[in-house]
C-alpha cells in the first residue's frame, strides 16, 4: 500500500492531521509526519532531514504522496528528495492539495485501493468538496474515472435510506462510505436527492463530501455489477447504524490537554561507537542560521564581506585541524583537510561571486546558494559513503554563515558528565568534544561510517546512532544508558537492566585500565623482540598525554602548531623554549622534531608568495618550502640545536624526494652548526638526522637515501595518496589512498630493505599504526618502530605482546600477494 508523509512547520497541526486521517480508515494507511524544528523557543519550521526520514519511514513500490503547507516546507521537501536513490525517487509525488482536507482524502482514498494517480485526483479535488458545501464557486473537482461496465446484462440495484446522524455525512462518516464502497467489485454512485445534486461515485471521498449531506437528508445509492447485492446492504447497515456514531448531544468539557509522554525502555540503533555509557542526557542543538535574501547595490564590498568571512573559516578549520591532528591523529584530521580545500575551491567561489556581483544577491544567499547546490550534487550520488559527505559541506557552509552573520561559536557548556543527545552532531562538533565529559552520544540521525560517528570512535566516546527521534522529548538530566557495542540506548533503564549495564561497563573499564597498565612496559613480541612504541604529538601538553599513555619517546613533533594562528613566524627564543619544555616533560626520552612541514593544505598568510598552486599537495610544500625561505628554516634549526644539549633530540626533514634535496637541508644545518660553534653556543655534536619517506621518488632511491641519514621515518598518509594517485581529501578517491593497498605495503617493504642493508633504523609515524590489526603486517615488514597518536598506544603495545616475530613475517608475506587493500584487511579480521 502507498504511504502519505505530512509536511508542515507546526508540529501540533501535522499530528491532527495524521490523527483525523487515521481515524477515516482505522490505521490502514501508513502515514508519516514532518514538522516543526527542535527549538523550544522558535518551534515552526520544517527540517529536510525529517523529511526524508518521514518518507523513508513509509517508502512503498506502490508510491508515496506528500502533502505540504506553507513557503519553505516544499523546499525542505525538494530537498529532502535528493536524499533519495533515483529509483525510489521516481516514486514520491508531490500534492499542491489542502493539507487537512488532502491529508483525509487521499488516506481514504489510499484505504480504498485507488493507485497514486487516483489517489493524488482525490487529495487535489478536496478543496472543491468543501467550497461546494458552503455554496461557493469552486474549481471543477478532477475526476478519475474508473473502467466503463461492458457487461449490460447486469442488472443495477438500488436503495433509498435517510442519514439520521447528528451531523450527517461530514468527514468521518464520508470516509467510511467510502471505504465500505470501495471493497465491492460493483459501480456505485450515491445522490443527494433532498439537494437534488448530480450522482457521484461512492468510492471517491471528495465526490461524497460535495453531496453535503446533513441530518435527515435521503440518498439514492445505485449498485451496478456482479456484488451489487452485497454492497448495498453493507451501505445500508452503515447508514442505519449511524457509521457507529452517538447521536447524543455531548458535554462540553475542556478536551484535556495532550501529552504523548516517551516510550520507556530500550531504543534500536545502529553501533557506531563501542563501550558503554551511563549518564543524565544533555539535548545538544547547533545554533540554527536564518537567512534573509535582500538585494544589494555595493557588489565589491558585499564580495569583500564573503571572502573575509571565508579566511576566518580558514583559520578556525586549521586551528580544528591541529587540534584534531594532535588528540586523535593525522588521518582523522583529514576530515578538515577536505573542509579547508572547499574553502578554496575555485568553481564554488565563482559561483558565488556571480550570484553576488550579477544578482547583486546578499553575501549570506549567495554563498548558501552555492552550498545547497553541492549537497545537492552529492546527495545524487549513489554511493552511500560519498553521500554521507554531505555533512561536512553542511558543516563548513554553517560555519561561513555563522561568520557572516556575527555569531559566535556554539561551544557545549557541560557542568557534569553527560551523555549528548541530538538530531545530529556535525564533525566540528564532534571533534571539540571532552571525553572527560561526554561520556557517550545518542543521536537520531547518521551512521556508523559517518565522520561523526569515526571520530567518536577515535576519541573513545560510545556512539549509537539513528534512534527512535523519541528521543529527543526527554528533559535535561534524565538518566539514559547506551551500549555503543550492540546499537542500543535505555531511557530511565529499569533496575535490573541498570544492573546488566553497570557490570559490562566495569568490565569494558577493567580491559582499558589493563591495557593501560600494560601500556607502560616495554612492547616486546612473544619470541622477545622489542618493538618501540613512540607518540605522535604537537604540544606541550600532547607530551604529557603521551608520557600518560606510556610512549617510550615522541616519534613526530608536528611544529607547525608554533607557525599557524599567528601573524609572523615565531622566533628563535620563543621556539627554544617550547622544544625544551617538552624535552623537560619527556625527561630525556627520545625526541624526533619534524622541520617545518608547511603548503599542501597548510599555509603561512605572512609568508605567502601569492601565487596560487592547482594542486598544492603537489607543489611547494614541505622542504621545498624551506628550502624557499632558507632563513625560516635556519632560525628552526639554530632553536632545535641549542636544546639539544644534554637531550635526546633529532631533525627529520619531511616531504624529501630527491638527494639534492636532503643534501641542500644538510648543507644548511651544517651552516647553522658552523654559526653555532663559532658563536661559543652549545648543542648536541653528535645529534642524528633523519627523513621521512613519503613519496614513491624517495622510495625508488631509498638505497642512496640510507647512506646519508641516520634514519627513516615512513609518512603513510602521504605515500599512500602519493602512490595511490589519489588525493586523501577528495571523498571520490579517498579510498584508494589506504595504507594496506598492496602497492604501498611493497613500498614499505622496499623502503626497509634499503634502510637495513645500510644498516638504519626504520620507523613509521602514519595513523594506520594506530590501527592495531595491521600491527602484525608492519611488523612483519620490518619496521622497527611505531609512532601513533597517544590513545593509540595502549592497545598497540597489547596486540604486539600478544604476537611472534615469526607469525607476522608470515602474514606479511600473505598480505604482499593480494590483489587489493580490501582484501588485506578480509585478512585480517580473523586475527583480530
Amino acid at each position: 500500500m502507498l504511504g502519505i508523509v505530512i509536511v508542515s512547520h507546526s508540529k501540533q497541526l501535522a499530528l491532527g492531521v495524521r490523527e483525523l486521517a487515521a481515524q477515516m480508515v482505522q490505521g490502514q494507511v501508513p502515514l508519516a509526519v514532518a514538522a516543526g524544528v527542535d527549538d523550544p523557543a522558535n518551534p515552526l519550521g520544517t527540517d529536510v532531514m525529517q523529511v526524508y526520514e518521514a518518507i523513508s519511514s513509509v517508502f512503498s513500490d506502490d508510491g508515496v504522496l506528500v502533502l505540504m503547507d506553507l513557503g519553505s516546507a516544499l523546499m525542505s521537501t525538494e530537498m529532502a528528495l535528493e536524499f533519495l536513490p533515483p529509483e525510489q525517487r521516481e516514486k514520491i509525488y508531490l500534492c499542491a492539495a489542502p493539507l487537512v482536507e488532502g491529508a483525509v482524502a487521499a488516506t481514504v482514498a489510499a484505504a480504498a485501493g485507488m493507485n497514486i494517480q487516483e489517489v493524488m485526483a482525490e487529495a487535489n479535488g478536496a478543496l472543491g468538496a468543501k467550497a461546494t458545501q458552503l455554496g461557493l464557486d469552486a474549481h471543477p473537482i478532477l475526476v478519475v474515472s474508473s473502467q466503463p461496465i461492458t457487461n449490460t446484462e447486469v442488472a443495477t440495484r438500488e436503495i433509498r435510506l435517510k442519514v439520521s446522524n447528528r451531523l450527517g455525512l461530514h468527514a468521518r462518516p464520508s470516509a467510511q462510505f467510502v471505504a465500505t464502497a470501495s471493497r465491492f467489485q460493483s459501480q456505485i454512485q450515491v445522490q443527494n436527492l433532498t439537494r437534488k445534486t448530480e450522482a457521484v461515485r461512492g468510492d471517491s471521498i471528495n465526490q461524497v463530501a460535495t453531496l453535503g449531506v446533513r441530518q435527515g437528508h435521503e440518498l439514492r445509492i445505485t449498485a451496478t455489477g456482479v456484488d451489487a447485492q452485497e454492497a448495498l446492504q453493507a451501505l445500508q447497515a452503515l447508514i442505519i447504524n449511524n457509521f457507529g456514531e452517538d447521536d447524543r448531544i455531548p458535554e462540553l468539557t475542556a478536551p484535556p490537554q495532550e501529552f504523548v509522554a516517551p516510550t520507556h525502555g530500550e531504543l534500536a540503533g545502529i553501533a557506531a561507537s563501542p563501550g558503554v555509557a551511563i549518564a543524565p542526557l544533555f539535548h545538544y542543538q547547533s545554533a540554527s542560521v536564518a537567512i534573509t535574501e535582500y538585494h544589494i547595490e555595493n557588489v565589491e564590498i558585499e564580495w569583500q564581506r564573503l571572502q573575509s568571512a571565508i579566511q576566518i573559516a580558514k583559520q578556525e578549520i586549521a586551528t580544528l585541524l591541529s587540534h584534531t591532528s594532535i588528540q586523535i591523529g593525522d588521518a582523522e584530521a583529514a576530515i578538515f583537510d577536505a573542509h579547508l580545500l572547499f574553502l578554496t575551491d575555485p568553481v564554488l567561489l565563482d559561483a558565488a561571486r556571480h550570484h553576488i556581483v550579477e544578482q547583486h544577491l546578499n553575501a549570506e544567499f549567495a554563498w548558501q546558494a552555492v552550498v545547497d547546490e553541492v549537497t545537492n550534487s552529492y546527495r545524487r550520488l549513489e554511493d552511500v559513503y560519498l553521500q554521507e559527505r554531505v555533512d561536512d559541506v553542511v558543516d563548513v557552509g554553517s560555519r561561513v554563515l555563522r561568520i557572516l552573520l556575527g555569531n559566535a561559536p556554539t561551544d557545549l557548556q557541560l557542568t557534569e558528565p553527560s551523555i549528548i543527545v541530538a538530531t545530529d552532531l556535525s564533525p566540528s562538533d564532534t571533534a571539540k568534544l571532552d571525553p572527560a565529559k561526554v561520556m557517550g552520544i545518542c543521536m537520531t540521525s547518521g551512521s556508523a561510517t559517518s565522520h561523526s560517528a569515526i571520530i567518536a570512535r577515535t576519541l573513545g566516546i560510545p556512539a549509537v546512532m539513528g534512534v527512535d527521534a523519541q528521543l529527543l522529548n526527554w528533559e535535561n538530566g534524565t538518566l539514559i544508558a547506551l551500549d555503543g557495542e550492540i546499537g542500543k540506548a535505555w531511557v530511565a533503564p529499569t533496575e535490573d537492566k541498570l544492573n546488566i549495564l553497570i557490570a559490562k561497563r566495569q568490565i569494558w573499564q577493567q580491559a582499558q585500565a589493563k591495557a593501560r597498565k600494560l601500556a607502560h612496559k616495554p612492547a616486546i613480541t612473544h619470541d622477545g623482540q622489542h618493538i618501540k612504541v613512540f607518540a605522535n604529538i604537537g604540544s606541550i601538553a600532547d607530551a604529557q598525554a603521551a608520557i600518560n599513555h606510556g610512549a617510550e619517546g615522541v616519534g613526530l613533533l608536528r611544529t607547525e602548531f608554533l607557525y599557524l594562528e599567528r601573524k609572523n613566524a615565531p622566533g628563535e627564543e620563543e621556539q627554544l623554549e617550547v622544544y625544551q619544555a617538552i624535552v623537560k616533560v619527556l625527561e630525556n626520552k627520545p625526541l624526533i622534531i619534524r622541520t617545518l612541514d608547511i603548503g599542501g593544505d597548510k599555509h603561512l598568510p605572512y609568508l605567502s608568495s601569492g601565487v596560487t598552486e592547482a594542486n598544492p599537495f603537489l607543489g611547494v610544500r614541505g622542504i621545498r618550502f624551506c628550502l624557499e625561505n632558507p632563513q625560516l628554516l635556519k632560525t628552526q634549526l639554530r632553536a632545535i640545536l641549542r636544546a639539544s644539549v644534554g637531550n635526546s633530540i633529532k631533525i627529520m626533514w619531511p616531504m624529501i624526494a630527491t638527494l639534492t634535496e636532503l643534501r641542500a637541508a644538510r648543507a644548511i644545518l651544517e651552516e647553522v652548526q658552523k654559526e653555532l660553534r663559532q658563536g661559543g653556543i652549545s648543542f648536541d655534536e653528535t645529534m642524528k638526522v633523519g627523513m621521512m619517506i613519503e613519496t614513491p621518488a624517495a622510495v625508488a632511491i631509498a638505497d642512496q637515501l640510507a647512506q646519508e641519514v641516520d634514519f627513516f621515518s615512513i609518512g603513510t598518509n602521504d605515500l599512500s595518496q602519493y602512490v595511490m594517485a589519489g588525493d586523501r581529501t577528495n571523498p571520490r578517491v579517498a579510498t584508494l589512498a589506504d595504507a594496506l593497498q598492496p602497492a604501498v605495503l611493497r613500498m614499505i617493504q622496499q623502503t626497509v630493505q634499503a634502510a637495513h642493508t645500510a644498516n638504519i633504523w626504520v620507523g613509521l609515524c602514519g595513523e594506520v599504526a594506530a590501527e592495531t590489526i595491521v600491527a602484525p603486517i608492519l611488523l612483519g615488514l620490518g619496521v622497527d618502530e611505531l609512532s601513533v597518536n597517544p590513545q593509540a598506544i595502549a592497545p598497540l603495545k597489547q596486540v604486539i605482546s600478544q604476537i611472534t616475530i615469526a607469525e607476522a613475517q608470515a602474514l606479511a608475506k600473505v598480505a604482499l600477494q593480494q590483489d587489493s587493500a580490501t582484501s588485506v584487511r578480509e585478512l585480517l579480521y580473523p586475527i583480530g
